[in-house]
This record gives C-alpha cells, sequence and structure tokens, in this order.
C-alpha cells in the first residue's frame, strides 16, 4: 500500500529511522514508508491512501484538492477532541465540513473515537502513538533519581496538578519547555524548566528521572506517559488517555483524583516492591501495545 502524509510542516518525501526529531507523526510516517508532503503540495504520484493531519493554525485548505491524488483520503485528529471549538464558529464549520469530506477518520484514543463517531456518523479508527527507538536503544543505566512533570501551567497541560503532586515526593521537580509555558513559571518553588531539546536529546534526559507526573485533562497523543513506559519510569496520570490507561494501569486515576494521586506518589516513594511492579509494568505493557511491530500488524489489520 502507497501511504502519504499531508501536514503543515515545509519538506518532502521519506522520514528516515535515525531522524533527531521523531514526533509520534514522524514515526507514523517512517513505520508506514510514507510519503511526506506539504498540505498545499501537489504530489507527483498517485497513492492508495493519503492521511491528512490537519494544522492547528486551521488553514482554510482543500481537501478534495487532495483527493484526486489519493484513492482514499483520512483526517488525523491533532491536539485534543475539542481544540478547533476555540476558532471563530466559520471556522468551526469550516473544520466540520472537512472532517465530513474525509472517507474515515483516524483518532488517538477510544474516548476520542466514540466522540467524532458521534460527531460525524463516519467510521473512525484509532492511531496509536508510537515511537521509533533506532536512535534511543541502549541508554545507559544510571541511578534514577528527581521527579519530572509533563507539561506547563496552562490547562492544555495541567502542570499545577502535576506540580502540587510532585511536590509530595520531597524531591527537586523538572518540566519540560514547551510552546504554551505561561510568564512568571521560572518563579515557583522548587521547579526547574528544562531547556528546548530535539526528540532524541529528551528521551535521553528522561532517563535521568525516577518518576513522572502529567495530570493534563487534554486527551491528546499521549506521548509522555509512553516515552516513561519505554525507559520503565512509572507515571502517575488521569484516565482517558490510552498510553496513560495501557502503560501505567496501576497508577491512573480518575480526572480531578487528586487525593489518590498524593497517595500514589507517596507510595511509589515508600514501596519498593510497588515502585519495581510499575516499572516492570509500564515496559512489559509499552511492548505489549506500543511496539513498532505491533503498530505495523495492527495498522495492516484495520
Amino acid at each position: 500500500m502507497k501511504i502519504a502524509f499531508f501536514t503543515e510542516g515545509n519538506y518532502q518525501g521519506k522520514v528516515l529511522n535515525n531522524h533527531p526529531n521523531m514526533r509520534t507523526e514522524l514515526a507514523w510516517m517512517c513505520a508506514l514508508d510514507a510519503d511526506h508532503w506539504n498540505i498545499n503540495q501537489s504530489p507527483n504520484q498517485q497513492y492508495d491512501l493519503g492521511i491528512v493531519i490537519i494544522p492547528k493554525n486551521n488553514p482554510q485548505f482543500n481537501l478534495s484538492k487532495l483527493k484526486q491524488y489519493c484513492n482514499k483520503i483520512a483526517t488525523m485528529q491533532e491536539g485534543p477532541n475539542w481544540y478547533w471549538q476555540d476558532y471563530p464558529l466559520q471556522q468551526q464549520i469550516w473544520y466540520y465540513n472537512t472532517i465530513q469530506e474525509a472517507d474515515f477518520m483516524f483518532v488517538h484514543n477510544e474516548s476520542d473515537k466514540k466522540y467524532y463517531e458521534g460527531l460525524t456518523g463516519k467510521e473512525c479508527k484509532v492511531l496509536p502513538s508510537l515511537m521509533i527507538e533506532d536512535s534511543v536503544r541502549d541508554l545507559p543505566q544510571i541511578k534514577r533519581k528527581d521527579i519530572i512533570i509533563g507539561g506547563n501551567f496552562c490547562s492544555w497541560y495541567g502542570g499545577f496538578d502535576s506540580y502540587m503532586i510532585a511536590q509530595e515526593a520531597e524531591c527537586p521537580i523538572y518540566v519540560p519547555s514547551m510552546g504554551r509555558k505561561i510568564e512568571s513559571e521560572e518563579q515557583m518553588d522548587n521547579l526547574n524548566h528544562l531547556p528546548y531539546m530535539n526528540w532524541v536529546e529528551w528521551i535521553k534526559t528522561l532517563n535521568n528521572f525516577k518518576y513522572g507526573i502529567h495530570l493534563m485533562r487534554t486527551h491528546a497523543a499521549g506521548t509522555f506517559a509512553l516515552n516513561c513506559a519505554y525507559l520503565g519510569i512509572p507515571c502517575i496520570g488521569y484516565e482517558g488517555l490510552d498510553t496513560q490507561e495501557k502503560c501505567h494501569p496501576d497508577l491512573t486515576v480518575k480526572l480531578g483524583d487528586l487525593d489518590n494521586a498524593k497517595k500514589l506518589i507517596t507510595k511509589l516513594k515508600t514501596d519498593k516492591d510497588f515502585y519495581e511492579l510499575c516499572k516492570i509494568t509500564s515496559k512489559m505493557m509499552y511492548k505489549e501495545y506500543y511496539h513498532k511491530d505491533k503498530f505495523i500488524n495492527y495498522f495492516n489489520k484495520i
């Protein structure tokens, strides 16, 4: 099957296994041996399937134009399932009409599948998050310490919930620098911001941490929970993200259940057997659900 991805990225061609910034969408392209085209480009060949990732900036591109180059067209959810409802009304209508033009839709989570099938009446399929491990295999075994939270302090990433729970561990707290950083975050006590870095650098840096917390109300690709699982880092998070629920089942709490989250971080810190169980489970579930071979087999079935 010949597959093409269409995104706002300004590059054309294949994604190699050693790409230094192997974000989820690039991992999909790499695993599926797909070509990439800018969303406004016209391909010079025909494809069996075109997968369109609609940019969050919502350019008014023409999906019908891409159909002449692809036997089937699927749109791919980008961000949480509600983000497009922050657009002005005319753009909301455009987004809805655009996804209705597609033959079907790929989504991040089972909860998103229910939402979009109810919204559109179209067939939706979960496209699991993915890591291409080639550049981050055989990382050094080091003595891990400290805690990292998965996002900044805007509502999108839920950093404040994570920060409050992380303090229960009584160790230095770190957070990645991301595009939605709120002014004055750096002034928070016992909070250390990591510099911006590419994906390979991020995985190597994440490998230093003992605990992860990502109490994120926004359900999207769930890459933080996935990256932690690959490395065997126990991660506390809210239910609704497939990567969290599958890879960290004993550390998943209901939305807003901070009391239980506090109990879990305390148990991870004080109960070595529980910590080891969560560590082993996360790595085992990663291999069971998210290894590249599993992804390719799953994709071929659907």
